[in-house]
């Protein structure tokens, strides 16, 4: 399964670099693919390294101006025109898709999957990994969205809400094999 990670390039401290290697090694010994945005800095290279060091494969998507920081010796590596291309790319490549701890820019790309899996662009399998209650406030919203209708699908459907690495690859991987239920239906 190629798992496009959405995350940050930011250095942060164990109570999130952790969790990520953790996922990343999870990737790499699942024989999995990660796709994500190519970046040889912070989150984004321990996540690399992780999956690298267990055995994965490593396909970046990288963007023009920040090409100067793309991780060398990946199995395929693209550099994009711009953010827009970027996300397009990331999101073709994909077969599944994890949002991690980040800032403005990961949330831009996962709102883009959501948007996509709300009109039914898509029926990726999306998991927000909630890494030491990063995401509760953003949970809270979505969960106000779908009470007040702005939602045409349930929330369920649109993503899946994990608090550890073992249960968000525990959902991947039963999405991939079209386990009932796993698809939030």
């Amino acid at each position: 399964m190629n798992i496009c990670v959405f995350l940050s390039a930011a250095d942060l401290d164990d109570r999130y670099t952790r969790p990520a290697r953790d996922f990343a090694r999870l990737i790499g010994k699942g024989g999995h693919t990660l796709v994500w945005g190519g970046s040889d800095s912070g989150l984004m290279k321990v996540v690399a390294d992780g999956v690298h060091e267990a055995g994965g494969r490593l396909v970046g998507v990288s963007v023009d101006f920040l090409s100067a920081k793309a991780r060398p010796g990946v199995d395929d590596m693209v550099i994009a025109r711009d953010l827009a291309e970027r996300k397009r790319l990331l999101l073709a490549r994909a077969d599944a898709v994890v949002i991690m701890v980040g800032g403005t820019g990961t949330l831009d790309e996962a709102t883009e999957i959501l948007e996509l899996k709300k009109h039914g662009r898509t029926e990726k399998p999306v998991v927000l990994l909630n890494t030491a209650g990063f995401y509760d406030g953003l949970q809270e919203q979505f969960r106000r969205m779908e009470e007040e209708g702005f939602l045409p699908r349930p929330l369920a459907e649109l993503v899946h809400f994990a608090q550890e690495p073992a249960s968000a690859m525990a959902y991947l991987e039963a999405s991939a094999a079209g386990a009932p239920g796993a698809d939030g239906r």
